[in-house]
């Protein structure tokens, strides 16, 4: 499918679904350093001391945070991880296709705002590892990052994936506050999380986690040879060996709460996106979700 047939196919399945059901969300989601005070509240852990409004913390002896509107044209910018477990799914939809959809329709809602969009691409097939699509706008623009990151070859030879150094020149690129969403299965090592954390600081980011639910829950289908996307490594294992099943289960179960803990402890916003879940009706779920933890604060 080119990227013009698949933007295509988002604003008639997805789009449409989605037009007036997210009316007015985009303020109270994507909070901003423009200069409209949005609102004042009580300092917490992981705010920017910048943000402290000195005058109203000596009036109430408790530190205050200014929260702004953003500016009428900010930058959000997609970080997509293209490494070989993304091409993974077991029921006809992998985490690429996912991928792509998320971007197709975020995208779309932010740049009918008047917003400009750019991405950080993770493939270890470039001599860098990286691909990097400067923030624009128009249609033009979109159709380019999506055809690029649609037509981004994922390497066939053992490697490792290395969101430290994504994350670390994203960092390193990103200067001006944005709205930033890491789009990834987070597969691998957590040497990533100093680094997310950093970026959760700056801008307004968004861990979309991506997974299968065979990655969650394995089949009973006896002897299976599994084969790590990445390093190649093949193992011959008997799913429907109760120990086995019993030792996965507790291996997911730690891992999940891993992950959960250090997107929480990063400061950013953890969005799970499941290959068989309808997105219209996730980023649904997801925009209530924001809301409920903005109005808390």
């Amino acid at each position: 499918m080119s990227a013009e047939a698949l933007l295509q196919q988002l604003e008639w399945t997805v789009l449409r679904r989605l037009d007036g059901l997210l009316q007015g969300d985009h303020q109270t989601l994507f909070r901003g350093a423009g200069l409209e005070l949005a609102d004042l509240r009580e300092y917490q852990t992981h705010d920017d001391v910048r943000h402290i409004d000195w005058n109203v913390t000596a009036r109430m002896q408790t530190p205050y945070v200014r929260e702004h509107q953003e500016d009428r044209e900010i930058s959000a910018w997609f970080l997509l991880d293209l490494s070989g477990s993304m091409d993974f799914g077991s029921e006809g939809q992998s985490k690429r296709d996912v991928m792509m959809a998320f971007v197709g329709v975020m995208a779309k809602l932010l740049m009918q705002r008047g917003n400009r969009i750019g991405a950080l691409i993770l493939s270890p097939i470039e001599i860098a590892g990286f691909k990097y699509i400067p923030a624009r706008m128009g249609r033009r623009h979109l159709l380019h990052v999506l055809h690029t990151a649609m037509n981004t070859s994922i390497s066939k030879t053992p490697h490792r994936t290395d969101l430290n150094q994504w994350l670390t020149r994203a960092n390193g690129l990103l200067k001006r506050r944005s709205c930033v969403f890491v789009v990834s299965d987070f597969m691998g090592d957590f040497d990533w999380a100093k680094e997310l954390a950093q970026l959760g600081k700056r801008h307004d980011a968004v861990a979309v986690r991506l997974y299968d639910p065979i990655e969650m829950n394995l089949p009973k289908a006896g002897l299976m040879l599994l084969q790590d996307s990445e390093t190649s490594e093949q193992l011959l294992l008997d799913t429907a060996h109760p120990q086995f099943r019993k030792r996965y289960a507790k291996l997911v179960e730690e891992r999940e709460a891993q992950l959960q803990s250090t997107f929480a402890k990063a400061g950013v916003d953890a969005f799970e996106l499941s290959t068989n879940e309808d997105i219209a009706a996730a980023l649904l779920r997801f925009s209530e979700l924001r809301k409920r933890r903005l109005w808390r604060a």
